[in-house]
C-alpha cells in the first residue's frame, strides 16, 4: 500500500471529541521515547507530520491523522514517564484507557517496544491489560537498526519467550527502524489487509 495523502485532523484529550464517522482507526502507543512519532512519520513518508518532542512524555493528546482519506493513524500519549508525577500519570492512564475501551472505530492497536531493551515490566503489564480486555493488537519493535549482530534476535526472542508465559497464541509482531524504513511495507500491508476485510 502506498500513502498518497496524510493530514493532521485534530488533537484532544477526550475520546468523545474524536472525529465522527466510521473510518477505521489504527492507534499507536508505547512508552515515552520509544520512537512513536518517528515511526508514524516514516510510515506516512511525511517528516514533520507527527511532532517528535524533545521532552519525553510531554504530549497528553490523542492525535488523529487521516490517511488516503479513508482511515486514521491515531497517535496516543506515551505511558510510563516517571517525571510526569502521579496526577499526570493518572490523567494519561484515563485518556489512554477511555480511547482504547470506548472508541468503536479503533480497529487495531500497535504497541511499540524498544528493541534495544530487555522485556520491561511496564510493557508486559500493558500487554496483559490488553489481553484481559480483548483488545486487538500487534507488537512493533522499534529502533532495530541500533542493534548489531544477533542482539536484535536475542532481545526479540526474550520477548517471545516472556509472552509465551501468558499467551498461547502470540499477537502479530513487526520489526522496524525509522532510520532505514525497515518494516514499513509489512506494517502497511497488514493495515491494508485489515481494511480489505472490513470492506467485504
Amino acid at each position: 500500500m502506498e500513502i498518497s495523502n496524510a493530514e493532521f485532523v485534530i488533537s484532544n484529550t477526550d475520546v468523545k471529541k474524536c472525529p465522527a464517522g466510521t473510518f477505521p482507526e489504527y492507534a499507536f502507543i508505547g512508552r515515552s521515547n520509544v520512537g512513536k512519532s518517528s515511526l508514524i512519520n516514516m510510515l506516512t513518508g511525511r517528516k514533520g507530520l507527527a511532532m517528535t518532542s524533545a521532552t519525553p512524555g510531554k504530549t497528553m493528546l490523542i492525535n488523529h491523522f487521516l490517511i488516503n482519506k479513508s482511515w486514521y493513524i491515531v497517535d496516543l500519549p506515551g505511558y510510563g514517564y516517571a517525571r510526569r508525577g502521579l496526577k499526570g500519570q493518572k490523567q494519561i492512564k484515563t485518556i489512554i484507557e477511555n480511547y482504547i475501551l470506548q472508541r468503536e472505530q479503533m480497529t487495531n492497536l500497535f504497541l511499540l517496544i524498544d528493541s534495544r531493551l530487555e522485556p520491561q515490566p511496564i510493557d508486559m503489564d500493558f500487554i496483559e491489560w490488553l489481553g484481559d480486555h480483548g483488545v486487538p493488537f500487534a507488537i512493533v519493535f522499534t529502533k532495530a537498526d541500533k542493534l548489531k549482530g544477533g542482539r536484535l534476535n536475542t532481545h526479540i526472542n526474550q520477548y517471545i519467550k516472556k509472552l509465551h508465559e501468558q499467551w498461547e497464541e502470540l499477537p502479530p509482531y513487526f520489526v522496524t527502524s525509522s532510520d532505514n524504513r525497515m518494516g514499513r511495507d509489512e506494517l502497511l500491508d497488514y493495515i491494508e489487509n485489515i481494511n480489505k476485510e472490513l470492506n467485504q
